[in-house]
């Protein structure tokens, strides 16, 4: 089979017969019938020409997964996005404006996050984390979880399922490798030792040239987004940095010189906070700052 514009992760829990064993391992069931799957993953939406990995009915509750290599608060709202078009597709022979019920099954939505950005085992995304402003009672909420599947993490949901930790250690074989040698090398290297340690060795023999070609970009794509995304908030943390300094030293000198001063980190500290950063980030970031600060005018 020809994998074009998917990733390891799907290919792998393509196959029905894994898919229902990744399914039994996250709810606890004990399904035997591949056959009861119902897939229906997206192959294009309707009107933004995205796709989700893997998505699926049995017993009537509707399962959508995601694989991510990267953290997004965003995933709510792309699940929400996924979740119109396959309901869409579903009663696209109903009549919706009838007085008779269309019938849905209800959605579950489950992320599995292998990133090297630290996550927690379990996570829950909020759709309404992503609204501008704060109400009451939201009207539409959306929950997804994140399971984190990296070798280390969710060891009673890997144990459970055997395709999922063989891919968990894969990835971590990849990332080994790669701090020695360039991507390609890596991959090349990850796949000999997966095969000869009967780890996902079925799949790699036989999908060996795509596993490669996908391994390689999808390594490649989180490196770039995780160097876009420091680059940024290099960015933004400069920028409130610079603009915190500018208001202390107005501060400063409407209040004297000390108070300034005061004044001047304390608008710097709360820049950096609305960028994002962590209370242990910014004190460490104001010291070396300030040190090289220091150091500079000292050596002049």
């Amino acid at each position: 089979m020809l994998f074009q514009d998917t990733s390891c992760f799907t290919m792998l829990f393509s196959d029905k017969r894994e898919l229902l064993g990744l399914y039994n391992a996250v709810s606890g069931k004990d399904y035997k019938d591949p056959g009861l799957l119902e897939v229906n993953t997206l192959e294009n939406a309707i009107y933004m020409a995205i796709k989700n990995d893997l998505s699926f009915v049995i017993d009537s509750q509707f399962s959508l997964y995601e694989h991510q290599s990267t953290y997004s608060s965003n995933l709510p709202l792309r699940m929400l996005l996924y979740l119109a078009d396959l309901y869409a597709d579903m009663t696209k022979n109903e009549n919706l404006y009838g007085k008779k019920k269309v019938k849905i099954p209800p959605p579950q939505f489950i992320i599995f996050y292998n990133g090297v950005e630290r996550q927690p085992d379990r996570r829950i995304l909020r759709l309404s984390d992503l609204y501008e402003v704060e109400e009451e009672e939201h009207k539409l909420e959306l929950e997804a979880v994140m399971l984190n599947v990296n070798a280390g993490h969710n060891r009673e949901l890997l144990q459970s399922c055997k395709t999922l930790a063989g891919y968990a250690e894969y990835t971590a074989c990849i990332r080994k490798y790669a701090e020695e040698m360039d991507t390609e090398d890596a991959v090349e290297c990850a796949i000999a030792e997966c095969i000869q340690e009967g780890i996902l060795e079925e799949f790699l023999r036989k999908n060996r040239a795509e596993a490669k070609r996908m391994s390689i970009y999808e390594y490649d794509q989180a490196r770039h987004i995780r160097q876009e995304r420091e680059d940024a908030r290099k960015e933004g943390w400069s920028e409130g940095w610079d603009e915190g300094r500018r208001e202390g030293r107005c501060e400063g000198r409407r209040e004297g010189r000390n108070e300034g001063r005061q004044e001047e980190k304390r608008i710097v500290a709360a820049r950096l906070a609305e960028m994002g950063m962590t209370a242990e980030q910014i004190a460490q970031a104001v010291v070396e700052r300030w040190l090289a600060e220091a150091g500079a005018s000292g050596g002049k």
